[in-house]
């Protein structure tokens, strides 16, 4: 068979270590694809398809982006979920022998991405690997690679809990080895959304110990070393800016699981997956990106720690209550540039002279901010001041090093101060004396040849030379100007003592550029012994950033503090923090709210509309706000610590495991009923509303008698279903609560008060009537439920003859022989009742038959 060419050989040998991945095979100025990468590259990136000659192969399929714009065909790549390994030329061109050496220097994933087009500033960019072992427990890793981050949990309680554990981190990618099962391979991808790669070769990096320190279990270091592994693979360099592995006690923090994540829109909303609307886009008045990254990290991991919760609260608190500081403390930190990931680029070798400018520039600033901090005269405020920590070194350094504006590139000179470097200051001398020379020549030349116009230029394919228009030429000497280069409308020429000056010239300016970027170098280089300390003051910065905004956003919407209690939870006017936001100021509607011991389920009816999963809603959103060491959207608040939410609202398909709304529904109340605890809190909005009537209610019904009896857990638990408001007599800690509404001149007036006591009526046909349904169908409703009323009526009225205890809905079919003969008609009327089917029936054909025996009647 016959060979392709060898620069196509290589290409192919190199291919074969990076199947899943396009490789950017780097041709002069190009990246290069060929094969099906060339066929799937073109479509993704929507560019021209073309072929190569394959010799006596077939002709090869083809495309390619220009080297300097490949970083946004990269990022449009790696956004879809793709790999890219980027394949460099490391040899010379001109000191080769035959094909120039190629080779991958980096390939980038979802998970490994550090050019900052690539990152979302205020989102942390997590690569997580899932270790799997013999015992039956899990490993999940997250490394950010862009700020070093390293943290590790275990999980001891199934594969279950692992797929909610990893649902609540913002992971892009996961490293797992090849034998794990393939449906759950399957899971990830489907429910996570994430790209999957292969790490089966797991060896421990004694150059990595430091990191490990803390890892005192052997499946911890296992499963650490398979993300490192994989890291140090695809990067291939130096990752000194990696941070010591934090173990997550999982124990410590409040969870959530991935229902409950989603239902209450921590951190992004379910319909439009953006922050606005969200949690975290109210509380979020951070003025760094790394606070804002830490803002959200509090905000999946609240704590259980009351101590840890009260410190927080404190530091709030002192912020709270001094405006003016806090107003100069917030002035400060924009001029913070992000240290965390600056850090992380000094590492990793893509910083640029910018970057130091503006780290030195940040260093300056915390003097200052130091300064404020100690104006509060607050303990745990004073105590945040100490810890932070300048290395001057770097100031000094940068300030003597780097130019105050220099160039985004670093290889193209202007980036050092003169007096830095001794040599670098001989090559500029030298460089300035030959053009302040090259102007006095232009003058002399111009003055020996009376031309005027005549001037000397300078481009680098010909170096400097005298141009002359052509109308001028009889003016020149003879024998003296070398014609250089020939234009449309002029010559141009040089002169042996131009050569000579442009040699000397030329060279002084290209070491100067190659002087300067080894001396920038080796300033990074520098730096990178302070990593450490750099990350200690990002994450001290960043803790003050959030515990500010905590303060911030309590004082703009009148948040109040919490305390904490062991057993009774109290809320006095209580507001959902989000809903508020995006209603008229005054329009929301506060409502209390007690849970405790003897009362630790409330049974909420009332209509369509009216505010019932809000006031949900509001109870978990405020629990999560007071257990990360915010101030909560209240007059005033006694919360408990709880160790779980759990909640069921709102109605969605799950498509992608091909799962109706009601086996959604089913599945998050097992994983409720399952693991929620005494100190859990349970939020089931309409369970069993989407089966039929009967089922629905008995499986309500149930499931509360469940919670009441075997779980014991603080639960509001809101139906349509009123019949289960009797429950309040037989259950002792189940209390009745409804949403007032009222009827006014015909329509339906929503109060949004939570008052004691059971619903009256449900108002769905109001609710219709203000969705702008036809009038047609709105009076035909009405005729409906009329009928349905009336029949009801006569239901319970031959209950009470036979004193019966059952359920109007579940008459049976002894109750209708005792319905009294009126006329002959009546057995008719029986014996069609009777032969009716109900439990196979919709609820509309239910209505119909029995609208049409009503006619018979009458």
């Amino acid at each position: 068979m016959a060979k392709y060419t060898p620069m196509m050989e290589q290409y192919l040998r190199i291919k074969a270590d990076y199947q899943d991945a396009f490789l950017f095979f780097r041709l002069g100025d190009f990246y290069e694809m060929f094969f099906e990468d060339a066929i799937n590259a073109s479509r993704e990136l929507e560019i021209t398809l073309t072929k190569r000659d394959g010799g006596k192969q077939d002709p090869i399929p083809m495309c390619g982006v220009p080297y300097h714009s490949a970083a946004n065909y990269i990022k449009n790549l790696v956004e879809k979920g793709y790999k890219v390994a980027i394949c460099e030329q490391v040899e010379d061109p001109k000191s080769a022998k035959g094909v120039v050496k190629r080779e991958v220097v980096q390939l980038i994933t979802p998970g490994t991405v550090m050019e900052s087009n690539m990152l979302q500033e205020r989102n942390n960019n997590y690569i997580a690997s899932l270790s799997h072992f013999e015992d039956g427990s899990y490993a999940v890793v997250y490394n950010d690679l862009s700020t070093g981050e390293n943290r590790i949990a275990l999980i001891t309680d199934g594969w279950d809990s692992v797929v909610h554990e990893l649902y609540n981190q913002p992971i892009k990618e996961v490293v797992i080895s090849s034998n794990l099962p393939q449906e759950s391979q399957q899971q990830l991808i489907d429910r996570l959304q994430v790209t999957l790669s292969y790490q089966d070769q797991v060896n421990f990096n004694a150059e990595y110990r430091d990191l490990c320190e803390n890892l005192n279990d052997e499946r911890l270091m296992k499963a650490f070393s398979r993300l490192l592994n994989y890291i140090q693979h695809t990067q291939k360099r130096s990752l000194d800016h990696l941070k010591q592995a934090e173990i997550i006690d999982l124990e410590n923090h409040l969870s959530l699981d991935m229902y409950s994540k989603r239902n209450l829109e921590l951190t992004e909303t379910i319909m439009r997956k953006g922050k606005q609307g969200s949690l975290l886009w109210v509380l979020d008045k951070t003025v760094t990106a790394m606070g804002s990254r830490m803002l959200k990290k509090w905000l999946e991991r609240p704590l259980l720690v009351r101590n840890q919760i009260e410190e927080r609260l404190e530091t709030v608190d002192g912020f709270y209550h001094s405006f003016m500081e806090r107003d100069t403390v917030r002035e400060i930190l924009k001029s913070v540039y992000d240290l965390e990931r600056l850090s992380g680029r000094i590492s990793f070798g893509n910083v640029n002279a910018r970057d130091l400018i503006q780290l030195k520039k940040s260093l300056k600033k915390i003097p200052e901010l130091k300064e404020t901090l100690n104006l509060f005269n607050h303990k745990q405020i004073e105590q945040l001041a100490e810890s932070l920590i300048v290395p001057e070194d770097i100031v000094s350094l940068l300030e003597r090093s780097l130019v105050e504006d220099p160039p985004i590139s670093i290889k193209e000179g202007s980036i050092i101060k003169d007096g830095y470097h001794e040599q670098l200051d001989t090559y500029r001398d030298a460089s300035r004396n030959g053009k302040k020379w090259i102007a006095a020549l232009e003058q002399k030349e111009k003055q020996d040849t009376n031309i005027k116009s005549l001037k000397i230029g300078y481009n680098r394919v010909f170096g400097y030379y005298i141009e002359v228009t052509k109308a001028n030429l009889h003016l020149l000497p003879d024998g003296k100007y070398e014609r250089k280069q020939t234009l449309t409308n002029a010559e141009r020429f040089i002169t042996p003592e131009l050569k000579e000056k442009e040699q000397l010239i030329l060279e002084a300016e290209e070491k100067s550029v190659e002087l300067e970027y080894q001396l920038f170098m080796e300033v990074r280089e520098k730096i990178k012994d302070y990593i450490p300390q750099l990350q200690y003051l990002a994450d001290v910065v960043s803790k003050i950033d959030v515990l500010q905004a905590f303060a911030t956003v309590s004082e703009a919407n009148n948040y109040k503090r919490p305390k904490f209690v062991d057993q009774k939870l109290s809320i006095r006017n209580g507001r959902h923090p989000v809903v508020e936001q995006v209603m008229k100021e005054g329009s929301f509607v506060p409502n209390d709210i007690s849970l405790d011991q003897d009362r630790s389920i409330l049974l909420i009816t009332g209509p369509n509309m009216s505010g019932k999963s809000t006031y949900m809603r509001q109870l978990a959103l405020t629990v999560i706000m007071g257990q990360i060491g915010c101030f909560v959207p209240c007059d005033e608040a006694e919360l408990i610590i709880f160790d779980q939410i759990f909640t069921r609202i709102g109605a969605a398909d799950d498509l992608v495991s091909g799962q109706s709304t009601f086996m959604v529904e089913m599945l998050e109340a097992k994983h409720a009923l399952s693991n929620a605890t005494d100190r859990s809190l349970i939020l089931l909005d309409e369970i069993g509303r989407g089966t039929s009537t009967y089922d629905g209610m008995a499986l309500a019904q149930a499931i509360v008698e469940y919670i009441h009896q075997h779980v014991h857990a603080k639960t509001l638990f809101s139906t349509h279903y009123h019949e289960l408001t009797t429950l309040e007599n037989s259950l002792a800690k189940l209390k009745n609560i409804h949403v007032r509404a009222e009827e006014y001149e015909g329509n339906v007036v929503f109060l949004h008060q939570i008052q004691d006591g059971a619903a009256d009526e449900s108002y769905g046909i109001h609710v219709a009537k203000l969705a702008e349904l036809p009038n047609a169908l709105i009076d035909r409703a009405s005729a409906i439920l009329a009928q349905l009323e009336s029949s009801d009526k006569i239901s319970k009225n031959t209950e009470e003859d036979h004193g019966s205890n059952q359920l109007s809905l579940f008459e049976d079919e002894n109750q209708t022989k005792d319905i009294k003969d009126t006329n002959a008609s009546d057995a008719d009327l029986v014996n069609e009742l009777k032969a009716l089917n109900l439990l196979e029936m919709t609820p509309m054909e239910a209505m119909n038959e029995l609208f049409r025996l009503q006619k018979k009647v009458q």
